[in-house]
C-alpha cells in the first residue's frame, strides 16, 4: 500500500471513527468531509503525474504507456469514488421512503450519472476558452 492510500485508509477510519462516536446526524457532514479529502487526494495525485508526464520522467505511468494512464484516471477513480461513498445515504434514504422501487431508482441514477461522465471523457473535454 503506498502513502497515498495509507493516508486516505487512515481518514476514513477516522470517519467511521466519529460517525460511531457523533451519530447518523452528523452523517452526511462526515461523508462530506471525506469525500472532500479523497477528492484533494485524487486532485494531488493526478497534478503530480502530470507534472511528471510533461517533464518526461520516465517513472509516470503515461511516459511509460501504462494502459489506462492517459491523465482521466484519476478524475475516473475520484468520481468512482464520491459516487459510492454518496451511494451509501441515497441507498438508505430511497429504501426508507420508497422501498425497493426506490432504491432502484436511485442506483439507477447512480448508474447513470457514471455512464454519462464515462462517456464524457471517452469523447474528449471541449477545448478551454483562452
Amino acid at each position: 500500500m503506498d502513502a497515498h492510500a495509507q493516508e486516505l485508509k487512515k481518514e476514513l477510519d477516522a470517519t467511521l471513527d466519529a460517525r460511531r462516536e457523533l451519530g447518523p446526524e452528523y452523517e452526511s457532514a462526515l461523508v462530506d468531509s471525506f469525500v472532500e479529502k479523497v477528492d484533494t487526494q485524487v486532485r494531488r495525485r493526478l497534478a503530480e503525474e502530470r507534472l511528471s508526464a510533461a517533464r518526461g520522467d520516465a517513472r509516470s505511468p503515461a511516459a511509460a504507456g501504462v494502459p489506462g494512464a492517459d491523465g482521466n484516471f484519476g478524475e475516473r477513480f475520484g468520481f468512482a469514488i464520491i459516487t459510492l461513498v454518496l451511494a451509501i445515504p441515497l441507498s438508505a434514504i430511497a429504501a426508507a421512503h420508497a422501498d425497493l422501487e426506490g432504491l432502484l431508482v436511485a442506483w439507477a441514477g447512480i448508474v447513470g450519472v457514471n455512464f454519462i461522465h464515462a462517456s464524457r471523457l471517452r469523447r474528449g473535454r471541449p477545448k478551454p476558452l483562452d
